[in-house]
């Protein structure tokens, strides 16, 4: 669809109020990708007003700067990061060969997250993806905590007791975690002591829970590991904290909100744990040398019918019409599930005295005190994650975890042909498709020439995930990248972009497909 198009439908929407509960709503914003509805998802959406807008005329787009090719890479490669995972760890080659990142903002500033890490207490590799909504501070929490918990969960007993005899004795803790952190991606070091304390008493209760030869289960580590955070979260909003920081950012993070999809690998083990619409695609090779795509999660939203059925599920007859109204849970979160957000998990009288004896900020902030409609039976959301288990094999090449924000963009096969294509170089070998679009003599040979520098321009990325970024954001109706629709999608001014675009962050592991291989012949012998 044209920019000029695209930007009428979405401008029949009304404006949105934005929160003033999150100061960092308030910083200057770079910008971002497109997006197709997801828009509503966000509490700052709770008062929607489905009447017509007229603040904003359409020359808006025409008047977008051009930006020159360096300029338009200098965004997208802004946010970019890889790891490569050394051939051997000390233990055994690696499943993962490594990965690559990146983010595109939309929201001022972005609201999405993402973390990585090496698991080095037990084995594995964790990756995740963290969608804010409300602002940023729930997800921020995520991305700094929820690899925590899930490590701890994964300790066998006599680990998890020398954790906590050498936090008795002042001795330095072993390191649970090995980080792969892009320098912009923020660690909040003034909330660190109150995170820490939060995470030994969960490990106390599992060294009471858990028996010396007891060996903990992958999926009930996941599933814990995010019942526990968000609990904690909850309970950290409630209880305050002496320090006036903390006790405004303990209340900014339980207020807003972030769906989690985290993937835990340890050799041919992928688990996939999700709350909310992030998702994880796995891109599988065929014989052909073709790619196909295999999804490894499930939206929690209006278009489940299972998590429709198990929300009304768990609420009276008379509230079935109300439970979900307009797709969204209580006619306002399109995500199903969520950390954080408890204005949709705490009881009214609850919402009312936490907010009496909080700060003077929230006194003043609209959505803190606004209490959703049909509000009857609390909790109507949770964290608790939907696990699915995929044992890898030699033809699952890659993993593609992304915010909402690219999948609005791009339908799965599509994300996979395009991340497996740059992988391989087999774009360019393919035949020139144009679907069935009736196309001029100028217009093939434009596709062509467009196609002729593609090969020059997959040096241009040197990261899957900014490859996958520019299409995501730049795609024309032929599947190839639009310079002109590029640089207008990325230089919109901050009052439009997010009207019609979304924060997109990637995440692209590659596996090793010699070591299932090995680890198959292993298995058979």
């Amino acid at each position: 669809m044209p920019v000029t198009s695209q930007l009428l439908r979405r401008l029949s929407c009304t404006k949105v109020l934005t929160s003033s509960l999150l100061p960092c709503q308030h910083h200057q914003s770079q910008l971002g990708p497109i997006t197709h509805g997801s828009a509503s998802k966000r509490p700052s959406h709770l008062w929607q007003n489905h009447s017509h807008s007229r603040s904003y005329q359409t020359t808006s787009v025409l008047r977008s700067y051009i930006l020159t090719p360096p300029q338009v890479n200098s965004i997208l490669k802004a946010n970019e990061y890889s790891f490569k995972v050394p051939e051997f760890d000390g233990k055994n080659v690696s499943s993962v060969m490594g990965f690559e990142s990146n983010q595109l903002p939309a929201n001022a500033p972005i609201e999405d997250r993402r973390s990585a890490a090496t698991c080095l207490q037990t084995r594995g590799m964790l990756l995740g993806v963290f969608d804010g909504h409300a602002g940023c501070a729930c997800a921020q929490a995520l991305s700094e905590r929820l690899f925590y918990y899930i490590a701890v969960s994964l300790l066998p007993h006599d680990t998890l007791c020398e954790l906590e005899a050498a936090v008795e004795a002042g001795r330095a803790l072993s390191p649970i975690l090995q980080w792969h952190k892009h320098p912009n991606d923020y660690f909040s070091r003034e909330a660190q002591t109150l995170y820490f304390n939060s995470l030994r008493t969960y490990w106390q209760e599992l060294i009471d829970l858990t028996s010396l030869n007891c060996i903990p289960d992958t999926h009930e580590a996941l599933l814990n590991a995010f019942k526990r955070l968000d609990s904690d979260i909850s309970l950290e909003a409630q209880v305050g904290d002496p320090n006036a920081f903390l006790h405004y950012w303990v209340l900014r993070v339980a207020f807003s909100g972030a769906t989690a999809c985290v993937a835990h690998i340890d050799g041919q083990d992928l688990y996939i744990a999700n709350a909310g619409d992030a998702r994880a695609v796995l891109g599988v090779q065929e014989e052909d040398g073709s790619f196909t795509a295999h999804t490894l999660s499930n939206d929690h939203s209006a278009q489940n019918d299972e998590e429709m059925a198990r929300i009304r599920g768990e609420h009276p007859p008379s509230e079935r019409k109300t439970v979900i109204r307009q797709d969204r849970l209580l006619g306002l979160l399109m995500p199903l599930r969520a950390f954080g957000d408890v204005k949709f998990k705490w009881s009214i009288e609850l919402q009312k005295r936490v907010l009496e004896s909080g700060p003077d900020q929230l006194h003043e902030n609209e959505h803190t005190k606004f209490i959703p409609p049909n509000y009857h039976t609390p909790p109507y959301l949770t964290a608790e994650p939907e696990i699915t288990y995929h044992k890898l094999r030699p033809q699952d090449r890659f993993m593609v975890i992304g915010s909402d924000g690219l999948w609005e963009t791009l339908h799965r096969q599509e994300v996979v042909r395009i991340v497996g294509e740059y992988l391989t170089g087999m774009h360019q070998r393919q035949p020139l498709k144009v679907g069935g679009y009736r196309v001029t003599l100028g217009q093939m040979q434009g596709l062509l020439e467009e196609r002729k520098a593609r090969v020059s321009s997959a040096f241009e990325d040197q990261n899957s995930a900014t490859h996958l970024m520019r299409h995501a954001v730049g795609n024309n109706e032929f599947g190839t990248v639009d310079h002109e629709r590029l640089s207008k999608m990325l230089s919109l001014p901050e009052e439009l972009a997010r009207m019609y675009r979304d924060d997109i962050t990637i995440i692209i592991s590659q596996f090793n497909p010699h070591v299932f291989g090995a680890q198959r012949q292993e298995g058979q012998s």
